[in-house]
C-alpha cells in the first residue's frame, strides 16, 4: 500500500494555505537574481520561512526547471541518531501546492548498495530539514510537476570516511545535468540555548564575529575542499546543522572531478542572513546561507 508523508510542519513553520504560500514563494523568487545557474546543486536553509524564506529564494532561483528531472534532497537528522543515511518509507510527499513523487527506481539502486537504512514514517514526518525544501521545489518545478521525481535522503552523523563513501555512491548521479542536488542546512546556531558561544572580540560586535566565522566556513565550501571544511569544523565547532550533507556534497564533487579529467565546477554563496543581530552574551541567533553549484 502506497504511503504518503504528511506536510507535518505546515501551519507552523510555513503557511498551510496553498494560495498564500504560492504568493510568498513567488515574491521571494522574484526578488532574487538568476546569477549563478543553471544549478547542479544548491545549499539552502531550512528554518521557518518567516526567518529564512527570503534568503532561500536566492538558491532556488538558480534552478533550471526545464532541465531538471530528478531532485536529490539531503537533509540532516535533527532528532534521531543514525550512523549512516536513511530513506523514506513513503512514495509521495505532501505539500500545500501539490504532492511530490519519490523515485522508487533510484531508491532501489541506493538500497541495493547496502549502505542505506529505511526510516519509519514517524521519524520522517518529525524531521523538518527535508520538508522545508519541498514547497520551494514544488513552486520552482510547477510547470513540470508531472515530469520530475525526488530522492529524499536523511543524513546522520557521518565520519569523514562515511561522507566520502556516500559521496562516491552519489557522484555518478551528479554527472547527469538532469539531476539536481538540494543540500538542506542552516549555518551557525549561536547562543546559550544552543550551547555555542564562540566569540572573537577582535571582530567587534558578536554578530560580526558570527558572520566572520560563517564566512570562513563558506569560503572553504566554495573551495570544494572536503578535508579543509572538516578541519574547520574541528577547529571552531561551528554549529552548522547540515555539515554532514555539505560534506557528502563536497566528496561527491571531488569524486566527479577526479573521474572527468578535471571538469570545472564552481560553487558560490549568493546570500547570507542572520535571524537577529547578537550584541550580548544572552542573545541568540541562527545564520542562513544560500549557494549554487554550476558546471562550467
Amino acid at each position: 500500500m502506497a504511503l504518503t508523508r504528511k506536510a507535518s510542519h505546515s501551519g507552523s513553520w510555513y503557511t498551510e494555505n496553498g494560495a498564500e504560500l504560492n504568493r510568498q514563494l513567488e515574491g521571494w523568487l522574484n526578488a532574487a537574481d538568476l546569477s549563478h545557474g543553471p544549478a547542479r546543486a544548491i545549499i539552502a536553509p531550512h528554518a521557518g520561512y518567516g526567518y529564512c524564506g527570503s534568503c532561500a529564494g536566492f538558491a532556488y532561483r538558480q534552478i533550471s526547471p526545464a532541465v531538471v528531472r530528478k531532485i536529490f534532497i539531503l537533509g540532516p537528522s535533527h532528532h534521531v541518531k543514525i550512523s549512516g543515511c536513511g530513506l523514506s518509507p513513503a512514495s509521495t510527499y505532501q505539500t500545500p501546492l501539490y504532492d511530490l513523487r519519490i523515485d522508487q527506481n533510484v531508491y532501489k539502486e541506493l538500497s541495493e548498495t547496502g549502505h542505506f537504512e529505511w526510516v519509519d514514517i514517524n521519524t520522517d514526518e518529525d524531521e523538518h530539514s527535508i520538508e522545508m525544501t519541498l514547497p520551494y521545489i514544488a513552486k520552482v518545478m510547477e510547470n513540470f510537476k508531472d515530469s520530475f521525481t525526488i530522492i529524499p535522503i536523511l543524513v546522520g552523523s557521518l565520519s569523514p570516511d562515511k561522507e566520502a563513501m556516500y559521496g562516491k555512491i552519489l557522484a555518478p548521479y551528479m554527472v547527469d545535468p538532469q539531476n539536481l542536488f538540494v543540500i538542506s542546512s542552516d549555518f551557525c546556531h549561536w547562543g546559550q540555548r544552543f550551547h555555542y558561544t564562540y566569540y572573537d572580540q577582535a571582530c567587534g560586535a558578536i554578530h560580526k564575529s558570527i558572520r566572520n566565522l560563517d564566512k570562513m566556513g563558506m569560503d572553504l565550501v566554495e573551495s570544494l575542499n572536503p578535508a579543509a571544511f572538516t578541519e574547520y569544523l574541528k577547529s571552531y565547532g561551528n554549529t552548522i546543522c547540515g555539515r554532514h550533507p555539505i560534506g557528502v556534497l563536497l566528496q561527491a564533487i571531488q569524486c566527479v572531478q577526479s573521474r572527468s579529467n578535471g571538469q570545472r565546477m564552481n560553487l558560490k554563496f549568493l546570500k547570507y542572513a542572520q535571524s537577529s543581530e547578537c550584541n550580548y552574551m544572552h542573545d541568540s541567533s541562527v545564520s542562513y546561507a544560500s549557494a549554487s553549484l554550476v558546471v562550467e
